[in-house]
């Protein structure tokens, strides 16, 4: 008589119990679930935008002027690198897409080249005649360049909404410069796109007392407009263009309160807490703009130096507003603007019919297997009926543990699952039918069926295991979702064909003791 191994009965009790542990929020609902006990895993599936309704977004990341402030910014680059190895240079301009110089003495020209190969780091074309160059940011450059943005820009966005507390957003790239991002549950999408759409540049200046904004303007200086001024407050302040401390040194923002009304305190780094404490040191009594955005958000006066690093961002702010700001500072800037190409809400409604169609579908997907398999192979295919409904309350306990979201293509993975869950136990039962009519007993039969059929049964199943794996690393959204089930759906089914059915017909081969197989 074959005998189940005491690690496998185990495994199988723990698993099944396990399944049933996790999978029972979804299969109560969320209101039921509440009235589980405490020990009881409470984790459901994450619906996708397809199934919960939220909102989608299409971004485009503006390329063209992060490469205009690249080419702009290339002059100064290059500047720099010829004065310090002593390179003079004269008429420089921009031509097209190229930074342009000349240089005084010509015989520098190696010099030059030598200078602007090892200061700049990025990939250049230096064109080089008779003393005049012309130097562009190469097509291998350019490429890395946007590569790098869009990434970062993806990076920046995904931190801004996850700390919203949005649970499974989906922020992929999607061609060359776009950004798709899907919010499930979402019933607010004006804020996220208020929260995406600003670029968040914070720096910290001086305001100059020294003449009014109506006169003429020093080029160190910059008239910047204040934003939302108080009763007595300027509309407009003079602001240095020199920044003593840049945003990029904060380390943390939260929104707090101070006398009452909300404000932002913020912490600098070890090298910002330096700069800022030396800024406001030197400084006692001047006013330091606190600049967002190229306007002036708050202006306060220095009283004494602010040595701990940490310092209050106050303003008109609601609470919403400052608990927006600190967002912002803690998720960084964008590094280039962002234009919406697309914007489409999804009702809950269609999720609530997509969930019903499904339900209906695994229903009846399921209702026909258990009859076509009891008809076919009587006792058997009852067994394998049962094997199937704890193979797709393992699928949801599955889908539980990991957190996936479930789009509805997902539920196309469950119902193709139920039926290719069954494949392995066709190619079981039939086995064990060939093996009875060459003269075997029930026993050898059946350890005959299960071990000759486990490596078809497993081939068939790690090539079409492969192929989920490649849509899932391959494909994007609702592809993700299908793969995702697919995968789950052929582990269990594993386990549960393999498994599950086998010691099911061997406690009923032990107890019964039958002289042959209805099968």
């Amino acid at each position: 008589m074959v005998n189940i191994p005491r690690w496998q009965v185990i495994l199988i009790i723990l698993v099944v119990v396990a399944g049933f542990a996790y999978a029972s929020p979804n299969l109560l609902g969320a209101r039921d679930a509440e009235s589980l006990p405490g020990w009881v895993p409470h984790q459901q599936v994450n619906l996708g935008l397809d199934l919960r309704g939220g909102s989608y977004l299409l971004l485009e990341v503006d390329l063209p002027t992060v490469f205009e402030e690249d080419r702009e910014n290339l002059v100064e680059e290059l500047k720099g690198a010829l004065a310090q190895r002593g390179v003079e240079a004269t008429d420089w301009g921009l031509f097209g897409l190229a930074a342009g110089f000349t240089l005084v003495n010509p015989d520098d020209s190696g010099r030059a080249r030598q200078a602007i190969a090892e200061t700049i780091l990025r990939s250049l074309d230096i064109d080089n005649s008779s003393g005049t160059f012309r130097v562009t940011i190469s097509e291998q450059g350019i490429r890395e360049r946007a590569t790098n943005v869009v990434n970062q820009a993806m990076e920046v966005i995904r931190r801004r909404i996850d700390e919203t507390g949005t649970k499974e957003p989906s922020i992929q790239r999607h061609g060359d410069d776009r950004i798709l991002i899907q919010l499930p549950g979402v019933e607010d999408p004006e804020r996220i796109k208020a929260l995406i759409g600003e670029t968040a540049v914070l720096s910290f200046r001086f305001v100059h007392d020294s003449f009014t904004t109506g006169g003429r303007v020093p080029p160190s200086v910059e008239v910047l407009p204040a934003d939302e001024p108080g009763p007595g407050e300027p509309d407009a302040y003079p602001v240095s263009k020199r920044v003593m401390v840049s945003g990029d040194r904060l380390v943390d923002a939260q929104q707090t309160f101070q006398d009452g009304l909300p404000v932002v305190s913020f912490r600098f780094d070890t090298q910002g807490a330096k700069r800022f404490g030396d800024a406001t040191t030197d400084n006692v009594g001047r006013l330091f703009a606190i600049v967002l955005d190229e306007r002036v958000i708050s202006a306060p006066r220095i009283r004494e130096p602010i040595i701990g690093g940490s310092g209050v961002i106050s303003g008109t702010f609601t609470i919403q507003e400052a608990q927006d700001l600190a967002l912002l500072l803690r998720a960084g800037a964008l590094p280039a603007p962002i234009n919406y190409l697309e914007e489409r809400t999804v009702g809950p409604g269609l999720g609530a019919d997509s969930i019903l169609a499904g339900e209906i579908a695994a229903v009846l997907g399921m209702i026909f297997v258990v009859v076509f398999m009891s008809t076919i192979y009587g006792l058997f295919g009852a067994m394998a009926s049962v094997a199937l409904l704890i193979n797709l309350v393992l699928m949801l306990a599955a889908l539980s543990v990991l957190q996936a979201t479930l789009t509805l293509p997902g539920i196309a993975g469950i119902v193709l699952t139920i039926g290719m869950a069954v494949d392995a136990n066709v190619l079981i039962f039939e086995r064990i039918r060939e093996e009875m009519r060459n003269g075997r007993g029930p026993v050898t039969a059946v350890d005959a069926g299960y071990r000759r059929a486990l490596t078809t049964i497993i081939d068939s199943n790690v090539t079409t295991l492969i192929a989920a794996l490649l849509l899932f690393n391959f494909g994007s959204g609702p592809i993700k979702g299908f793969a995702v089930t697919l995968a789950i759906g052929l582990l269990t089914s594993m386990f549960s064909a393999i498994m599950l059915t086998r010691s099911l017909v061997i406690l009923w081969l032990r107890r019964r003791r039958p002289q042959a197989l209805a099968i």
